[in-house]
């Protein structure tokens, strides 16, 4: 039994060698080339090379050289029908199983896809070369298309009286032709219709490159008729699945990083006669999550530029939305929004190349920050606001599928909103430019003016409680316990009031050896204090006060170990490393 070529054409298009060999062996760029250690001998300088762009692989010290199946087969220990398996799966296509079924769906394939390419081949021709195609031809000069794009996209016309079913219908069986979705029945007039009649074709090429679909442009100006179509669904176009240029784009892969998603056809055109040949079009409907994932498989990052108005807005909002769940730790997605009532091909045509590609380098945004400003930009201020917002932003964050993706992007957004809360106890960032007086006793601790972290400030209401309080807290003197402070003069004051309350039976403040002027900075940046003249002598409440600063306290303590760990795993990807900083993160949320 033998595969179909197509099937097997496919499965190499999809993947390139670099995505299959990556798995298992460590490839490191070079070039237009990738090397690493060969699979196949045991050595310490690289002598394998991979190439995308031909796609095989080849070591030069075993003389072992191929495509993706020889890999798999060579390195897997895996016949070719396995082999086949295995790749079609990792290219997320059905698996071929040589049943009745799958060698009709094959013969009906073989003619599908010579019915488009007959029908794509005539108009595109009659469209260069007939006299009465003259106006459908002055209007793609005023959209400023080139005889060279209508060629290099084979655009074609279907004039309003024509009936094309009537040349093929003696080639073709009549259920294939109507499975093609090029015509319909009339049931007043009882013949076939072209669906595209009196439109602009574009060809819609699958990733190998043939024709399976079309989207039409009318050329008159009226309110009755769409403006767009595209073909229906079929048993072999998706609208999901596919995406218009998706052909041609994918071989510029392992030259450009990243791909431009624009909405339609002629934005595609108009970028690409620019010069800008990187970019796809996602036929008119939403974005889909099998779409971004192809686009995944060549590209590592993806920017969406839609229509700068506001349906363009809306459209780009639910795609941020929708991706959001499907980002992982090596792709990116961004966004790029144009000045309003400009669409791509009329920016670009306006601006030029060079312009658009340094505009999308100044204005692009990430789907993370567009995400998190739109939602703050509808944020009023107020509690009720700010919460009902932190908890939308807080779920989109939680939706994420990649654990690691979310676990950076919910503290990306966590920290934002910390700058909108400035007096949280979890705003970090925030500091006070003063200059640090000296205890006698510690001066060489205390030489140089600092800025004070939150950390410190946090230690300064601590120790301004115990001071204010020392009968009290030396009565529940166990509070005390495990707790340390990290700032050095800080560390000393604590050691020393421990000291005190351990040996004193009534320790008292007036009876403190501490220097005036660090007692006077203890009070200065303790912003407890102001809690604390209110409370009078509710010793319940200072106690509360006590438990809810060391808790602050001990949580910045398992945020230096939780960094430490990230640091760690940042270079190691160790699992175990990850988990206990899951573990930490879980004590964090108890304290």
């Amino acid at each position: 039994m033998k595969y179909p070529k197509e099937y097997l054409d496919e499965i190499k298009t999809r993947l390139k060698v670099s995505t299959v060999v990556s798995k298992s062996v460590n490839l490191k760029k070079r070039g237009k080339e990738f090397v690493g250690l060969s699979p196949f001998k045991t050595e310490k300088t690289p002598s394998f090379t991979v190439n995308d762009e031909k796609g095989f692989y080849h070591c030069f010290s075993t003389a072992e050289h191929g495509n993706i199946f020889d890999f798999i087969m060579k390195t897997q220990n895996l016949k070719f029908g396995e082999a086949v398996k295995y790749l079609a799966n990792l290219a997320g296509m059905q698996p071929y199983t040589f049943s009745k079924k799958d060698e009709e769906r094959e013969k009906q394939w073989n003619e599908y896809s010579e019915i488009f390419k007959t029908y794509v081949e005539f108009y595109h021709n009659e469209l260069l070369k007939n006299q009465d195609f003259n106006v459908a031809r002055e209007y793609l000069k005023k959209r400023k298309l080139s005889k060279e794009d209508v060629i290099n996209f084979k655009i074609g016309f279907v004039p309003f009286g024509s009936n094309f079913y009537e040349k093929i219908k003696s080639k073709f069986s009549e259920k294939n032709i109507i499975d093609t979705g090029l015509f319909y029945f009339d049931d007043k007039k009882k013949i076939y219709v072209e669906r595209f009649r009196d439109r602009i074709i574009f060809p819609i090429n699958s990733i190998t490159g043939q024709p399976i679909a079309l989207g039409g442009r009318t050329i008159k100006e009226n309110n009755y008729l769409a403006k767009y179509i595209n073909s229906p669904e079929t048993p072999f176009f998706k609208k999901g699945s596919n995406l218009y240029n998706l052909d041609y784009a994918r071989k510029l892969s392992n030259k450009i990083e990243h791909v431009y998603l624009v909405e339609g056809y002629m934005d595609v055109v108009g970028l690409r006669s620019k010069g800008i040949e990187n970019v796809v079009a996602n036929l008119g409907t939403s974005l889909t999550d099998r779409q971004v994932s192809i686009l995944n498989q060549f590209y590592d990052d993806l920017v969406i530029c839609f229509d700068g108005d506001e349906s363009g807005y809306k459209a780009a909002l639910r795609a941020a939305e929708n991706l959001i769940k499907e980002l992982k730790p090596e792709k990116q997605i961004s966004f790029l929004f144009l000045p309003n009532k400009e669409d791509p091909d009329s920016f670009v045509n306006k601006n030029g190349k060079d312009f658009f590609i340094e505009f999308t380098k100044d204005k692009k945004i990430s789907i993370h920050n567009f995400i998190f400003n739109h939602y703050k930009n509808e944020t009023k201020n107020d509690p009720s606001s700010l919460a009902i917002f932190e908890k939308k932003i807080r779920s989109i964050a939680y939706s994420i599928k990649d654990e690691f993706i979310k676990k950076y992007v919910l503290e990306f957004f966590l920290d934002k909103i910390n700058l909108l809360t400035p007096n949280s106890n979890q705003n970090k960032n925030k500091t006070f430019h003063k200059k640090a007086k000296s205890l006698k006793s510690t001066q060489k601790h205390f030489n140089e003016t600092k800025n004070l972290s939150s950390i410190e400030i946090k230690e300064f209401s601590f120790l301004y409680l115990i001071i204010n309080n020392l009968t009290l807290i030396k009565n529940n003197l166990n509070l005390l316990e495990n707790v340390k402070l990290f700032s050095n003069e800080n560390k000393i004051i604590y050691a020393s009031l421990l000291k005190i309350l351990e040996n004193e039976e009534e320790p008292s403040k007036n009876n403190l050896s501490l220097d005036p002027q660090i007692l006077n900075k203890i009070s200065k940046f303790a912003s407890i204090k102001h809690i604390l003249n209110k409370l009078e002598k509710d010793e319940l409440r200072v106690i509360e006060l006590l438990e809810e600063i060391i808790r602050d306290i001990k949580n910045y303590e398992l945020e230096i170990r939780i960094e430490e760990l990230e640091s760690k795993f940042s270079k190691d990807l160790n699992e175990n490393t990850f988990n206990e900083i899951k573990e930490l993160k879980k004590l964090q949320k108890i304290n």
